[in-house]
């Protein structure tokens, strides 16, 4: 049975939950040594005795972190799913190297394969779905096109095939005027000096969380952001089955025509979630776990007739 608490994994450790958000009820908070170093996640697994469909990599987008996915970790639990969602490099409480040569994208994608390796290792499957959200849906497509055989699907999630010249230009330009502060400060200047008492929960851990977060993996992911590479045609080539969403008033980030027209390119399943906008995850949780329930299952389903 694959669950929490019969993984026996030298890799695999207990760690503190990070930032004061609250930890879901069903969720457990744990260190993923990789070759690297060490990777923080938020696990959650069905319950002793239940059936369990699969394993889930879940990758945070851009100045995010695996507290993004607290919302819609317990729901996808309870659906079956044994699910992954880690810090990468440089963000919260996960290992952070000095230097932006050490944020690429590749190295970012090794850590995914990484990591991908382990859990299965750990929980006896072959292969996991991978789910990236945002920029970590640019690390998702790297991670599988570069190993495909160790995941299952790939799911992008308010992502799209590539970025744009001068792509947060102005969050680049603030982080290296003011060496000395972090990105959520600057961008809430009424808020700099207020004390953390006088913040509510998620402020405070938005607070926390930015001052944690690595300049240099900052400032390397607006590089990556801003390339132009179209990687819908290596991804379409990896064979995987592929879906692509995001949410219905997601205007901030990737245009939603070209996630429409990467999904054609590739083949890949398109949906938009009511309700939700750049993160689906959370705004509409519920939803939003039944798209991926359906999507995983139908891609389990495919794979027995084969």
């Amino acid at each position: 049975m694959l669950t929490a608490h019969t993984i026996q994994d030298s890799r695999i450790r207990p760690v503190p939950a990070f930032g004061g958000l609250p930890v879901p009820p069903s969720v457990e908070i744990l260190g993923v040594t990789t070759p690297a170093g060490e990777l923080t996640v938020a696990h959650a697994s069905p319950l002793v005795g239940e059936n369990v469909k699969g394993s889930i990599l879940a990758i945070p987008g851009f100045t995010g972190s695996k507290e993004d996915y607290y919302p819609i970790l317990p729901l996808l639990a309870r659906l079956g799913w044994d699910v992954w969602a880690y810090s990468q490099r440089g963000q919260a409480d996960s290992f952070a190297p000095e230097g932006q040569q050490s944020y690429t994208r590749e190295q970012d994608a090794a850590d995914a394969c990484a990591m991908a390796k382990i859990i299965s290792s750990a929980v006896g499957v072959v292969r996991v779905h991978l789910l990236g959200h945002s920029f970590g849906g640019l690390v998702a497509q790297a991670a599988a096109i570069a190993h495909p055989e160790r995941f299952e699907s790939l799911t992008l999630m308010s992502s799209g095939p590539h970025g744009w010249p001068g792509r947060h230009e102005l969050d680049r330009r603030i982080l290296l005027d003011n060496p000395e502060s972090d990105l959520w400060t600057l961008n809430n200047p009424s808020k700099a000096t207020v004390p953390d008492a006088e913040l509510d929960v998620l402020q405070r851990f938005l607070r926390t969380r930015s001052k944690r977060t690595s300049r240099d993996e900052l400032l390397q992911t607006i590089d990556e952001l801003a390339k132009i590479h179209d990687t819908s045609f290596a991804v379409k080539d990896t064979g995987l089955p592929v879906l692509i969403f995001h949410g219905e008033n997601d205007n901030w980030a990737w245009p939603q025509e070209w996630q429409h027209r990467m999904a054609r390119i590739i083949g890949a399943r398109y949906e938009i979630v009511p309700d939700a906008a750049h993160g689906p995850q959370s705004e509409n949780p519920g939803l939003t776990a039944t798209l991926l329930d359906d999507f995983w299952s139908q891609t389990l389903l495919e794979r027995t007739r084969q």
